[in-house]
């Protein structure tokens, strides 16, 4: 779909420190990280005003805490967690605009934060609040600027943004204004934008945040399409976990700054105790509801009985087991 983009170190000026191994096994690690950030607290009142003079207070909030992870080539991958529980800064730290208190990041087996500039041209980053448009322009004029700032060959932003205006459905937008677009097409015009220089590691923070129905399976489609194609690196955050249960393979739960889960979205489903249940509905206007994990010891147990008028399924919500989770971790 999208042909990748050769760097020219010698533009770039890391020809002395190494492009990023865009190639290799891992694209992003973080060994033992912790992000610390101080806040200093404000009273407005008569006296606090003055103490703020003679004696500042500040707060310590730990985002990560020790966080260690590794996301191999061609993963898409699942960040989730409550609010405030360490997503955004992950991301940040990743992408170098942040820096970590302690601990090490590797992206594509090169430091975010010592070679940011040679990492971005193999990373693409969209967050789902902001947008790189340019606001009071037309949507090509804001790709034609990433074209030229970027020093994307010709040939190859031609064919990408052929490929994803036809893929994103945007050819409509291009000479509208970025501040006349609804949230959907926005969103789908900064993917757009991320996309023109062939990255190989994404990093989307809520990418369907807002969007209807429609844009979102549009939105979601194009991403598995991406992955599983190109095998392009994913990692998306969401508070939406059919969304991610959708997209993503694998799942990294975070709370309150450390890593709670990592494995499948069955295997979580089964932490959570999300129970399979069959309802079993008799000619006789009797009903019976029956829990299960294991299909064949289920059939087993319907095939000993009689008069089964219908069968149906059902199962306890990723939605409902994490809500019941983020609710035990705050208290």
């Amino acid at each position: 779909m999208f042909q990748k983009v050769q760097t020219d170190t010698s533009r770039t000026g890391f020809a002395d420190k190494g492009a990023p191994n865009a190639e290799g096994a891992c694209a992003a690690r973080l060994d033992n990280v912790t992000k610390v950030f101080t806040q200093w607290q404000r009273d407005n009142t008569g006296s606090g005003m003055l103490r703020n003079l003679i004696k500042p207070e500040k707060r310590v909030v730990t985002a990560l805490d020790n966080v260690s992870f590794t996301v191999r080539k061609g993963e898409f991958v699942a960040y989730a967690g409550p609010n405030g529980a360490g997503k955004s800064t992950t991301l940040k730290l990743l992408s170098g605009m942040l820096t970590p208190s302690s601990g090490e990041i590797s992206v594509l087996s090169a430091s975010p934060q010592k070679q940011r500039r040679a990492i971005m041209r193999y990373l693409g980053v969209l967050f789902g609040n902001r947008s790189e448009l340019w606001w009071d322009h037309p949507v090509i004029q804001s790709f034609e600027w990433k074209k030229v700032v970027w020093d994307i060959p010709e040939k190859l932003y031609r064919r990408n943004l052929d490929m994803v205006t036809e893929l994103l459905g945007i050819g409509g937008l291009l000479k509208t204004f970025a501040r006349e677009l609804s949230l959907g097409q926005r969103m789908r015009a900064d993917l757009a934008m991320l996309l023109l220089h062939s990255p190989t590691l994404i990093l989307l923070d809520e990418p369907t945040l807002g969007l209807d129905v429609a844009a979102k399976r549009q939105m979601i489609g194009f991403l598995k399409q991406l992955n599983e194609q190109e095998e392009t690196t994913i990692i998306v955050t969401s508070h939406d976990m059919d969304d991610l249960e959708e997209m993503a393979r694998r799942i990294l739960l975070i709370s309150n700054g450390k890593i709670a889960f990592d494995g499948g979205f069955e295997a979580l489903r089964d932490e959570l105790g999300c129970t399979k249940r069959a309802i079993v509905d008799f000619s006789d206007g009797a009903r019976r509801e029956i829990s299960y994990n294991d299909t064949g010891a289920l059939l087993r147990e319907l095939s000993g009985l009689d008069g089964i008028a219908e069968v149906s399924f059902t199962q306890t919500s990723l939605e409902e087991g994490l809500a019941n989770l983020y609710a035990r971790w705050m208290n």
